[in-house]
């Protein structure tokens, strides 16, 4: 089984090591990474996707960072 997450931050280092953090608990990048701009807070925002197989079925009540 494939799970998906879409990691989500302001531009800052706060999204690398968040993205890191995923990478060292297995899960994989999938995708480039895509940034926009957040007119309403006057910021840039990251947002990078990752997968991960799991043993598990799919359930929409699992916490998929925990996994």
């Amino acid at each position: 089984m494939k799970i998906y997450r879409l990691l989500t931050e302001d531009d800052t280092s706060a999204f690398c090591h968040k993205v890191s953090d995923a990478l060292s608990k297995g899960w994989a990048l999938h995708g480039d990474p895509v940034m926009s701009f957040d007119a309403a807070r006057g910021v840039m925002r990251c947002g990078q996707a990752v997968v991960k197989d799991i043993d598990a079925p799919y359930h929409p009540d699992m916490k998929l960072g925990e996994q």
